[in-house]
């Protein structure tokens, strides 16, 4: 007997997945399709590229935010950028962000390359690796290097040392093997699965000195995307633990208490992953919106090149972006080239330009003032349901 049996019984490398409730599997269901509706979206390049450093930059401060990192989204995103300044004092967070950006990049590489690299223990460690990589670690822990000595996380001791080669080894092969093997169409579905379950026993084993969530973080992102995952969307999971950051420790305390019974974890993660998908599809739905809506109000300008016109398009344009109604007297302040056109004006121009837009129909008055009737391309929106509403149920 190996003295993890004794010491952490919980590890059985069982998936028991007959004991999903038929709601997490019709959950499944619906992050297959959506992530297959994302992949599907036709995006212009500029559009694409900025929705996914957003949901990069959410996923990176995520996994390096859950083990301390400061650094938020925006500043992540600006350092995506090259224009993220810090004190010296912060460089290593910095550093840390790199660290998983760069382990990212490698793998997108891989698979651009048509590398069809396998689940491994070889591959566990140099995730390790790569995510501690230039930073200051205690004495006695290696990056990439399996453990010599035992471990407390908080209140959680890792599995024995003297195992967690052996126990590396043993994870991969379960997760490489017949359990996880999807039903045809259902690929992202078991996908999702075997990174929920990669990522928690990651934790429960601990196979190194530093760096184990983050390794597991990143196993997991290799796994969705190397389904078919988009990219984009591969990141969801580190992001829903970070937001629910005390539900994800007693998840996992919870898993190991119960003796490695892992249905409420996995039914937790997928209801993160499944709300982080359905976040994603309503910024691209609201983006897409948005770019049929100018094409809409440019159509109508098409033909029309009066100053006075083109003055008019401005507003309406302008308007759209506004959430909330904006009172008359307020109209020409909500955008730069609107302020510069009505300051040669009389208030007699403004509300003209806006008489005649309500006559177009592209903009309406409200009891709070005047908005943008965006909703006129929604071709198939129900009488009684609103913008917001659409956006709900869209696959």
């Amino acid at each position: 007997m190996k003295t993890y049996e004794r010491t952490h019984p919980w590890i059985r490398f069982q998936a028991n997945l007959h004991e999903l409730s038929p709601l997490t599997w019709i959950a499944l269901g619906e992050c297959q399709s959506k992530c297959e509706h994302i992949a599907r979206v036709p995006l212009r390049p500029s559009t694409a590229e900025d929705l996914y450093k957003l949901f990069l930059a959410k996923g990176i401060a995520a996994t390096t935010a859950i083990e301390g990192n400061t650094l938020t989204e925006e500043q992540v995103r600006k350092h995506l950028d090259g224009k993220l300044e810090v004190p010296p004092s912060l460089e290593y967070q910095k550093q840390e962000i790199d660290n998983v950006l760069t382990a990212c990049n490698r793998i997108l590489g891989d698979m651009a390359a048509g590398r069809d690299v396998p689940l491994s223990a070889d591959v566990v460690r140099q995730h390790n690796g790569e995510v501690l990589t230039n930073l200051k670690l205690e004495e006695g822990v290696l990056a990439g290097q399996v453990r010599t000595h035992s471990v407390l996380v908080g209140k959680y001791r890792g599995a024995p040392a003297e195992d967690c080669e052996y126990l590396l080894g043993r994870l991969c092969e379960w997760l490489n093997g017949p359990d996880f093997q999807p039903q045809k169409g259902m690929e992202v579905a078991f996908a999702v699965l075997k990174a929920i379950l990669a990522h928690l026993y990651i934790a429960w084993i601990h196979p190194f000195g530093d760096g184990n969530g983050r390794t597991a973080r990143l196993v997991e992102f290799e796994i969705l995307i190397r389904s078919g995952v988009p990219a984009p969307a591969a990141h969801l999971l580190s992001n829903h633990y970070n937001q629910t950051r005390t539900e994800y420790y007693r998840q996992l305390d919870q898993a190991s208490k119960s003796g490695g019974k892992v249905i409420a974890f996995v039914a937790y993660a997928i209801q993160g992953f499944l709300d982080g998908l359905q976040g994603q599809l309503d910024t691209i739905w609201n983006q897409q919106w948005d770019v049929a809506w100018r094409n809409f109000v440019h159509e109508h300008f098409r033909d029309k090149s009066h100053p006075s016109q083109q003055r008019q398009r401005h507003l309406v344009l302008d308007l759209s972006q506004m959430p909330e109604p904006v009172p008359m007297a307020k109209l020409s302040e909500i955008s730069p080239r609107l302020a510069k056109a009505y300051a040669v004006k009389t208030g007699k121009t403004l509300s003209r330009d806006v008489n005649t837009l309500v006559k177009m129909g592209l903009i309406a008055a409200t009891p709070k003032g005047y908005e943008a009737q965006r909703q006129l391309i929604l071709s198939f929106l129900s009488p009684r349901a609103t913008p917001r509403q659409k956006s709900e149920v869209l696959p």
